[in-house]
């Protein structure tokens, strides 16, 4: 039986949700050790491979941002706006 571009792409968006929420399951399952160690070898790459951030603030805008909506919603103010 042949599955149309409809039924693929279906069939792929549910493996992908699976995979997910197994990830997901594995870093709930995760040591705070396992973390670190983890986080750190982010880090570690990031230096041995010469990445910069470069003064960048933007992430820190969009930080802000979301802080001020999560605090708009959580106090019930939120207009979905």
């Amino acid at each position: 039986m042949f599955m149309n571009a409809d039924e693929i792409r279906f069939h792929l968006r549910d493996r992908w949700k699976a995979v997910e929420e197994f990830e997901r399951q594995e870093l709930r399952a995760m040591s705070l050790d396992e973390h670190w160690q983890k986080l750190n070898a982010i880090v570690r790459f990031a230096i041995e491979t010469g990445m910069k951030r470069d003064n960048d603030n933007g992430e820190m805008e969009v930080f802000m941002r979301w802080a001020k909506l999560k605090e708009k919603y959580e106090s019930g103010v939120w207009d979905g706006k």
